[in-house]
């Protein structure tokens, strides 16, 4: 309470000294009193009226009416107001019958100091639910307001308490096919979902009761009402507050028509073969060539071509005419594993052609077999007839080796047929080193420009942050790396590390990789960087010494630093890898095993190595948002991971529905484009040019 807020104060008394006297002692206490003097019962009418009062002081010994009257007349206007009685003599007997008949206390009108004491409790009290009942009322409003706005609502909207539906609106009720509310309220929320978008709808609500949801990020959801577009729902999770406590707010816009004119719509069927819905050959080649004129934000192209093994023994089961049924739901399940910049067609009989864009090669490989895994165990059905069947895909990489189209779509059917003579249910990846003579006229021109970049400093950081799923990281990037071209033009990774690796250069790139590193450290107050190492300098002698160096030259702290390179080096060349694991580790150098794995749930590499973190294969955000069994893996990963005190990053995050299922499996960082588009630091940061210099030297 404010003791210096004024207060309105009503002294009932004949004896106009009364007044003084409780003026004075309240003042004394520092109460901004404000006395009015009550001498008989039609004048506190008179002021009932005209006055609101915040307390009320009867002098039992010298007002006209008894306690008992005085609350009564009170009560018809301000019963809320605390009122107080004054006597001459006071014992317990007479203040147990003062409270009896209404009064709050009674107190010697010779007790100054008591006085004081009990008008600033009952002060307080009075306040206090006042204020309380000023909350109530605004409570009440809010919710009153809120029911209007559910109701008169066209968007479908719930309240959801421990995974229980407390509430919902007429427009949840329609599109649930609920008869009546009461149907709907009570039932746990999953009910009203597929299998596949559960873990995401799980992992929304946990982001948004622990705050981590972003506002206006909506979630992408199949319903267990309607069928294919209609089923595909968008979620808006909100937390919110009752006096009941927290509540996750889901709302569902609802979906947008867009009428589109008939003949466009005929024209772009005309473009589609009707059993696969994937493009005609002739289509999909006109915009493979023009998705090939403009490079990737990040990564490369691949292309893959997939066929469906013995298909002749699949018709021999289900007969000619449900043959094309299969393939529609062949292709229905390639379709749900392509990211959204995919594209693909129908190239020959029962092959299907894909144009990928990912991280780099070995990525598109991983997509390849995941697919193959995939296939292999699911079951196709035909009526009351399952059928199963494998497939196999050849995948190669888009780069400069290959002259034109017809060079490029002729080494991935090639790659494909290299799978089939193995016996098929397989991905190939075709390298590039096997067009020996063309190959090293590639690489002749990324050496030079490469060597070039290094001598002139034209060599640049791209960082990329990590952020916090269970608490907040703490300024972590990942750090890559880009090249500027004698234009000025930033020049991916993907376009010349795979010539440096070749060449014998990464060793040299590395290097300034590092010291641009822990540049970055002490110019941006990173607490954390992620440096990727090739194996040619995991097997450098000289490294961990060189590295020790640069930490002492800079007086930065070893461990701001965290090495890292991909599981499957690591798994073959582990005992190089685990020397110099262990040396970076008592230099205080941390270390990460990147692209790992989960489809084996190998775990034995992690107590040989003993990372700190590891990073979830970016390859497999986009499957592990709708298969139940993938998430199964990575919540093993991240089990087996937290028993040895290891940290786990998911890569390559790109949708708020690939967060929410992360969320949910327990993984503790992410990075990718939902976070934030890799940052290149363009400014000059760090000269080492007396460091690459000296290795191009040496060559």
């Amino acid at each position: 309470m404010n003791e210096r807020q004024s207060i309105a104060i009503a002294v009932l008394t004949e004896i106009q000294d009364d007044v003084e006297l409780v003026n004075g002692a309240l003042r004394d206490a520092g109460h901004a009193a404000h006395c009015h003097w009550v001498e008989s019962p039609a004048s506190f009418d008179e002021a009932l009226e005209q006055q609101h009062f915040e307390l009320v002081i009867v002098n039992d010994d010298r007002y006209p009416d008894a306690i008992r009257q005085v609350v009564k007349q009170k009560d018809r206007y301000i019963p809320e107001v605390p009122l107080l009685a004054l006597k001459t003599t006071v014992d317990e007997n007479t203040i147990l019958k003062a409270m009896n008949d209404g009064a709050c206390d009674l107190v010697s009108i010779d007790n100054k100091a008591r006085l004081q004491v009990v008008v600033g409790r009952e002060l307080r009290a009075y306040r206090v639910e006042r204020a309380l009942d000023s909350t109530m009322n605004s409570a009440f409003e809010y919710r009153r307001q809120l029911n209007d706005y559910m109701e008169n609502s066209p968007s479908a909207i719930a309240y959801i308490q421990e995974g229980i539906i407390i509430e919902v609106n007429k427009s949840w009720v329609e599109l649930f096919q609920a008869e009546e509310k009461a149907e709907a309220i009570g039932l746990p929320l999953m009910d009203n979902f597929l299998g596949e978008s559960q873990a995401a709808i799980k992992g929304a609500i946990i982001a948004t009761t622990k705050g981590k949801w972003q506002p206006g990020e909506k979630l992408v959801v199949k319903s267990t009402v309607g069928e294919g577009d209609a089923a595909t729902l968008e979620l808006d999770f909100r937390l919110t507050d009752f006096d009941d406590g927290p509540y996750v707010q889901i709302l569902i816009a609802p979906r947008k028509v867009v009428v589109e004119e008939p003949t466009m719509l005929v024209h772009e069927a005309l473009k589609r073969d009707p059993t696969t819905l994937f493009f005609h050959r002739a289509q999909f080649l006109e915009r493979m060539t023009k998705r090939l004129k403009r490079k990737p934000k990040s990564g490369l192209h691949a292309l893959a071509f997939i066929k469906p093994d013995d298909f002749s023994k699949v018709r021999a089961d289900v007969g000619i005419l449900d043959t094309e049924e299969i393939l529609a739901q062949f292709a229905e399940e390639v379709r749900k594993r392509m990211h959204p910049r995919d594209v693909a067609g129908r190239f020959e009989g029962t092959g299907i052609m894909t144009l990928l864009e990912r991280g780099n090669i070995r990525d598109a490989e991983v997509w390849g077999q995941q697919l193959v895994d995939h296939i292999s165990k699911h079951a196709f059905r035909i009526g009351d007839q399952d059928v199963r069947l494998t497939c196999t895909v050849g995948v190669v990489g888009v780069s400069g080796v290959y002259a034109n189209l017809e060079e490029l779509v002729g080494a991935c059917v090639d790659a494909h047929s290299h799978a089939k003579s193995q016996g098929g249910n397989s991905v190939y990846l075709r390298e590039s080193r096997e067009e020996s003579t063309r190959l090293k006229k590639y690489d002749a021109i990324w050496v030079r420009h490469i060597k070039a970049a290094l001598m002139d400093n034209r060599f640049r950081l791209a960082q990329l942050p990590i952020a916090g799923l269970r608490s907040d990281a703490h300024k972590m990037y990942d750090m890559l790396v880009r090249m500027i071209d004698e234009q000025g033009t930033a020049v991916l990774p993907s376009e010349f590390l795979p010539a440096a690796e070749r060449n014998n250069l990464m060793k040299t790139i590395d290097r300034w990789m590092v010291t641009a590193s822990i540049e970055f450290c002490t110019r941006h107050k990173a607490e954390k960087v992620f440096v990727k190492l090739s194996h040619h300098s995991m097997v450098d002698s000289s490294l961990v010494e060189w590295m020790q160096s640069e930490f002492e030259k800079r007086k930065l702290n070893p461990s701001r630093l965290c090495v890292q390179i991909p599981e499957q080096e690591a798994a073959k060349y582990i005992k190089d890898t685990k020397k110099t694991v262990d040396a970076f580790k008592k230099v205080g150098i941390e270390f990460a095993l990147e692209h790992y794995g989960i489809d084996k749930n190998r775990f034995q590499i992690l107590d040989i190595l003993k990372p700190n973190y590891i990073k979830i294969d970016g390859e497999l955000m986009h499957s592990l948002t709708t298969d139940m069994n993938l998430q199964e893996s990575v919540r093993k990963v991240t089990a087996a991971a937290q028993q040895r005190s290891i940290e786990t990053i998911a890569e390559r995050v790109e949708n708020a529905n690939e967060m929410a299922v992360l969320f949910q499996l327990g993984v503790h960082y992410m990075q990718g484009h939902y976070v934030h588009e890799p940052e290149v630091v363009l400014q000059e940061s760090v000269k080492v040019v007396h460091t690459t210099l000296e290795a191009i030297d040496n060559k």
